[in-house]
């Protein structure tokens, strides 16, 4: 294998589209589009990001005012670009096990049933069609990142995520298999036994992905699987700890490597919610190294803490009742009864209020729900959804620190509480409007900004609010950069780049 792949990738030598599709979902084809967004970055070629369908509850708000998967908005900065929606034209964001709202080009179109969406989907395909091939006229590389599994027969009639895709544009296919999770040959023959002669035809080679060991004990097995199916294996990436780059949708938990004594250390608590939404909302406070971060599942009880954040929800009124069943509204109260401290982030905040309605069934069943009633406000579900980047300056005492990020709710909020509000953000015109909400002891906040705690400043202050002495700041813009930068370096060192991208060649 070549170990500086990129140094053969001269700037405008690359034209076309390549696809990166997944044995598995999670195999790693969000990461690895990242990096290759990079490598081809770094050597001068115009690049940029593209997911035809993504269903995702974190998701990020574009330049151009629109919603795409966090996952497309961080493949943007590994291209060093702005994002924008046409990289990720169709987006869905589950509400229940079988309905979600369903974002095209960023703006919320209609709530479908899975069956309702399936017949929605050549619609959808016209979408997805009409982004690439403005993407194509306007960058010399589309790199496309598939969607769970090629191998879902059930669904490949009309699919328009996977091999549907990249039958209609007729792009070459890289198929990514996850060796930690075991049966990798196995995924990878059985994969492409699912599908139909053309696409197996489309598949240009293999990468395996999270290697841990000696990768010579592998080779028997890549020799076997290359006689087996004729096809090239192009590269082993190895298991990389410690990347700081958005998750698409699974949970990552806080980083186990932390430096520091249990005494210098906030304990931070978030209820992971059934419908949780843009969790990387404490991809800050993971990274942080005097913050022990714990996500608290199902059935589990909330432990004693210094500050839990409800995080947002894609079902406010539904999660309601799943806090109520896990008796977490009553590990709530206790904790603030010990001079806990509480934040409420998006649909966090709505159900800190005193009622939340949803009279048109946006997100459930119509009907109104009481909130858990700490700060005096109520939040009707509204047609229009908020969608901005925001920035502005913390409004707590003595903690006049910048904040920075992105609105994405339904909710309309009225209420006394809203008197003394949590933050200021800045409007166009250099005034500033109130968000948030702050209880009158101090110990409840509530805010509808996602990224909360990405401004360093912003969660230093933070963190001394909720009784951390001595915050220290912790850059997460950085650690993503230098993550990004470590990925492609990872990248170049361990795959054929050069036979990779040979079908690009003009």
């Amino acid at each position: 294998m070549q170990t500086d792949s990129s140094q053969s990738l001269p700037p405008g030598a690359l034209r076309g589209t390549l696809m990166v599709q997944g044995t598995t979902s999670d195999a790693g084809k969000s990461t690895i589009v990242a990096g290759l967004c990079r490598v081809l970055a770094r050597a001068g070629t115009h690049v940029v990001p593209f997911k035809p369908q993504n269903m995702a509850l974190n998701s990020a708000v574009t330049a151009d005012g629109g919603e795409i998967g966090r996952a497309q908005a961080l493949q943007a900065q590994a291209a060093r670009l702005a994002p924008h929606t046409d990289m990720n034209p169709v987006l869905l964001k589950p509400s229940s096990d079988t309905g979600a709202q369903v974002i095209i080009h960023g703006r919320a179109r209609l709530d479908l049933d899975a069956r309702a969406y399936h017949a929605y989907k050549p619609e959808a395909m016209k979408a997805v069609l009409a982004s690439h091939t403005r993407l194509a006229q306007a960058y010399k590389v589309v790199l496309v990142e598939g969607a769970g599994s090629p191998a879902e027969v059930n669904l490949r009639e009309r699919d328009i995520a996977n091999m549907g895709f990249a039958e209609r544009v007729d792009c070459p296919v890289v198929l990514v298999a996850d060796i930690d999770r075991g049966g990798v040959f196995a995924h990878l023959v059985g994969t492409l036994d699912c599908l139909s002669e053309s696409e197996r035809a489309r598949v240009t080679g293999f990468i395996i992905n999270r290697f841990r060991g000696d990768v010579g004990l592998l080779e028997p097995g890549l020799d076997w699987l290359v006689a087996r199916t004729g096809k090239p294996v192009f590269g082993v990436l190895p298991f990389l700890h410690g990347l700081h780059l958005d998750a698409e949708d699974a949970i990552i938990g806080a980083q186990a490597d932390k430096a520091g004594t249990p005494a210098q250390r906030l304990r931070v608590i978030v209820p992971v919610l059934p419908r949780i939404a843009n969790h990387t909302d404490f991809d800050a406070l993971r990274a942080h190294p005097q913050v022990d971060l714990q996500f608290v599942g199902p059935g589990m009880p909330i432990p004693p803490a210094d500050l839990v954040v409800l995080p947002g929800s894609k079902n406010v009124r539904g999660d309601l009742d799943f806090i109520r069943a896990n008796g977490w509204d009553a590990a709530l109260a206790r904790h603030l009864r010990y001079g806990g401290k509480l934040i409420g982030i998006c649909g966090g905040m709505q159900m800190l209020g005193r009622q939340v309605h949803d009279p048109d069934g946006r997100e459930g069943p119509a009907g109104s729900s009481a909130g858990l009633g700490w700060l005096d406000f109520e939040t009707t579900l509204a047609a229009e959804k908020q969608l901005r980047q925001v920035g502005g300056r913390l409004a707590l005492d003595q903690a006049d620190a910048p904040v920075r990020g992105y609105e994405i709710h339904l909710g309309v909020t009225t209420g006394a509480g809203l008197e003394q509000p949590a933050l200021w953000l800045e409007r166009g015109d250099g005034t500033v409007r109130p968000d948030g909400a702050r209880s009158a002891d101090g110990q409840v906040l509530a805010t509808y900004v996602h990224g909360l705690f990405d401004e360093p400043a912003g969660c230093q202050a933070l963190l001394r609010w909720a009784g951390l002495d001595g915050a220290q700041e912790v850059d997460l813009d950085a650690l993503r950069e230098a993550s990004i930068e470590r990925l492609a370096d990872t990248m170049t060192a361990h795959l054929d780049l050069d036979a990779m991208l040979a079908p690009l060649r003009r």
